[in-house]
């Protein structure tokens, strides 16, 4: 299963001519309602990463409490926004964010009002809401967060519902402040909108065997980007890859990001071995 998950990825890959993104991308305006960050209300180590809870809230009405991983040492730090899955949360996904911390990432990650597991009013529709959502609290974190993240290192990631959400950054609800994306079971919604604005270089991470958003789906979206991009298939992964083959999403996923928001290039080399790693040679 190694050699077919690494020959897949090397294959997309080298279709998809990744190289770096170098045009800064220009600020967006603030979204409207936006409220600035609280100062941090706990705060705790995890995973090597420290982790504090920031209270966003859009419009008002839309309350969006958002846990941040840390990393440690002085910033500016490039900035990866998260969104979450339908029914999950910021720490079904802890292990995966706490790693991208733990590589020098401020992550955050909101808990969105009506798309998670306890919800009050639950709306799997509301879905459409959360890029403006994203667009406020990445805002609210560049004013509290100011000297620990970098502003001209942005990025986005998401899972499922959360991967839409960030199809929606970079589509009709497209924010210039983006510099990289990733789409973990991702696909596009129903009607969608074109891929515009700056380019931004984006992954799809997809289990094969998903039966939640399919495989065709996921690489439908794919060919529609006209970035540069790659789509890392994991063959016996299904709606949660992450999960299925941790240490190659996380490997992979972090090579991706020092490389899109550090320049790394040695680490865009290290991506196609870090597809290896499934443990099944």
């Amino acid at each position: 299963m190694a050699r077919v998950l690494r020959r897949r990825f090397l294959t997309l890959f080298a279709a998809a001519g990744l190289s770096a993104c170098t045009a800064a991308p220009g600020p967006a305006p603030s979204p409207s309602g936006a409220s600035p960050g609280s100062p941090a209300v706990s705060a705790s180590s995890a995973a090597g990463a420290s982790t504090r809870e920031l209270d966003f809230n859009r419009g008002g009405d839309r309350p969006l409490p958002t846990k941040v991983w840390l990393p440690a040492g002085p910033g500016p730090h490039p900035l990866i926004y998260f969104s979450h899955g339908l029914t999950s949360q910021p720490d079904d996904y802890a292990d995966l964010l706490a790693a991208w911390a733990g590589a020098g990432f401020v992550v955050a990650a909101p808990k969105y009002p009506h798309t998670w597991y306890g919800a009050t009013a639950f709306n799997a529709d509301d879905v459409v809401n959360q890029p403006a959502d994203a667009q406020s609290v990445i805002t609210g974190l560049l004013t509290a967060l100011d000297g620990v993240v970098d502003p001209q290192r942005v990025a986005a990631a998401g899972h499922s519902a959360g991967a839409i959400t960030t199809v929606g950054l970079l589509t009709g609800s497209r924010d210039e402040r983006l510099r990289a994306g990733l789409l973990i079971a991702g696909r596009q919604t129903a009607q969608p909108a074109p891929f515009t604005g700056t380019p931004a270089p984006l992954l799809f991470v997809q289990g094969k065997q998903d039966e939640t958003v399919t495989y065709e789906q996921a690489y439908g979206a794919y060919n529609e980007v006209p970035w540069p991009k790659a789509f890392l298939e994991i063959p016996d992964g299904g709606h949660l890859p992450h999960r299925d083959e941790p240490a190659v999403v996380a490997a992979t996923t972090t090579d991706f990001w020092l490389w899109a928001l550090r320049g790394d290039q040695a680490a865009k080399q290290r991506m196609s071995r870090s597809a290896g790693l499934t443990g099944t040679l």
